[in-house]
């Protein structure tokens, strides 16, 4: 295994003063950027060259080798202008990059999940694609990961990539625990308690992306997929906040490395072809299994 450390439970680096102090700066300073650039997420996002206007009759088929389509799923009380960076670093890559805009603020998790396996239905039968990568930020992660474990979307899901997910749930969502969408995310939350139930058989990979900065997503050992079913690698990203993963150089560069690289697709490819040959210095990694 190409990424490996030890169990999630256990803590991670101390990291001192002026480095905090550096990295919620930086978050703050992330998320009025983010703010600002929301109103465009709201409009439709600009077709990228394989998938073009969504209207072709005869969509060209991925053939073996070629990279899979990217799904990328936002979060709570936003949408995919989050993904700003990391869609210019897979578009760059060569990747087909869709993104689904779920309602922000209502319906539940197994809804958004349902959602998110037609849509992903859809732009298989489009791109002529054998399967797809998705890439969850927060929400959108968990949302990913209830599709793929859950609802079958293994069958057609090869990668799961989350970033700030609160896999284990989240005490920040007492604060808002009134709201039916937020009260899912507490550490007894129904979709929480759902996920942690037998798996056998799901072929889908995981990483998941957590920062040891992020205040939305706590314990900090929520971040991570401890599940013995699953295929899960956990990332441990000192720094960084909850937008922080999503503008990360390295984070983005790994994650580009790890979906963009061509491979044969069918379900018989070696398990660790995906994954990184090499894990930037910058991130400190941790095995969920």
């Amino acid at each position: 295994m190409a990424l490996a450390s030890p169990a999630p439970d256990r803590p991670g680096p101390v990291l001192p003063p002026a480095a905090i102090l550096r990295g919620a700066a930086r978050e703050v300073a992330l998320i009025a950027g983010h703010l600002a650039r929301y109103p465009g997420g709201l409009l439709p996002m600009r077709p990228t060259a394989r998938h073009g206007t969504g209207t072709r009759s005869d969509p060209a088929p991925i053939e073996a080798g070629e990279r899979l389509p990217v799904v990328l799923v936002h979060g709570l009380a936003d949408n995919r202008s989050i993904f700003g960076p990391l869609r210019r670093s897979l578009l760059r890559a060569g990747a087909d990059v869709h993104a689904v805009n779920h309602n922000p603020v209502g319906g539940d998790v197994a809804g958004k999940a349902a959602l998110l396996g037609r849509y992903i239905e859809r732009v298989c039968a489009r791109d002529g694609a054998t399967g797809v990568h998705v890439i969850g930020h927060s929400l959108g992660g968990l949302i990913a990961r209830y599709h793929a474990q859950l609802l079958g979307g293994d069958a057609l899901v090869r990668t799961v990539v989350t970033l700030g997910t609160p896999h284990g749930g989240t005490r920040t969502a007492r604060l808002l625990s009134a709201h039916p969408l937020v009260r899912e995310l507490l550490p007894a939350g129904a979709p929480i308690a759902a996920l942690a139930r037998p798996a056998p058989g799901c072929a889908t990979r995981f990483v998941a992306y957590r920062g040891d900065l992020d205040p939305f997503v706590l314990p900090l050992w929520s971040g991570a997929i401890d599940h013995p079913d699953l295929d899960a690698v956990n990332v441990l990203v000192p720094g960084a906040g909850h937008v922080t993963l999503t503008v990360h150089a390295p984070v983005l560069a790994e994650i580009t490395r790890l979906l963009c690289t061509v491979r044969p697709i069918g379900r018989d490819a070696a398990p660790t072809a995906a994954r990184p040959a090499s894990t930037p210095p910058a991130l400190v990694t941790r095995s969920a299994a």
